[in-house]
């Protein structure tokens, strides 16, 4: 399978594919910080190159979180939350055949839809709190793979610093390894879908 991780500049789900036998390629403005599977550049030239058949994306969410919710009416003054609602919906609305997009709780869900699902870090290793949404086109919701204790809400008291914004934004290990295993495993539901929609264009 070939996939593209979209807007991610630490390589952990595309290395998480990789480990499994896929070709899958990051893409951020910023370079990796693996040096291997990263495309360095603007993610709108490749998203109808290369043929892919999976897209994993984290669009950037400092316009539209509801956690920034007092800068709004700012940012829709200056077009800033306007442009990140495109860039979304570019993502959303590309011809790749399965798509995940990931965001925090944000203004998406009354834009545009409600997030296919809700996930936290808890559910797959990680004792902490980050609550993040997924819109899965033609893919299955993930399962927990390991529930454990502690809730802590790590994200949210990081202190002020240049790194602050891409540190919130990384992939738990944990999440990634599940979106690699399950996403890697959903041929009879990405059939069934496949079908589906095909009898719907007919």
């Amino acid at each position: 399978m070939k996939v593209l991780v979209a807007c991610e500049f630490t390589g952990t789900v595309a290395k998480a594919f990789r480990d499994r036998g896929h070709e899958a390629w990051s893409c951020d403005l910023r370079p990796s910080e693996r040096s291997e599977w990263h495309i360095n550049g603007d993610v709108r030239y490749w998203l109808d190159r290369g043929g892919w058949d999976l897209m994993i994306a984290h669009p950037e969410c400092t316009h539209l979180a509801v956690s920034g919710a007092r800068h709004f009416a700012e940012k829709r003054a200056d077009g800033r939350q306007q442009a990140a609602i495109d860039f979304f919906m570019l993502l959303a609305n590309a011809d790749i055949p399965r798509i995940a997009i990931e965001n925090p709780v944000c203004i998406m869900s009354s834009v545009w839809k409600r997030p296919t699902q809700i996930i936290q870090p808890w559910q797959f290793g990680h004792g902490e709190t980050k609550a993040t949404c997924l819109w899965l086109k033609n893919l299955p919701p993930l399962v927990p793979t390991n529930i454990v204790e502690g809730r802590e809400n790590r994200i949210h008291r990081m202190p002020p610093s240049p790194d602050r914004a891409a540190n919130r934004s990384r992939t738990y290990q944990g999440i990634a390894d599940a979106m690699a295993a399950q996403w890697s495993e959903c041929r009879e539901f990405c059939m069934a879908t496949d079908t589906t929609t095909n009898q719907k264009g007919d």
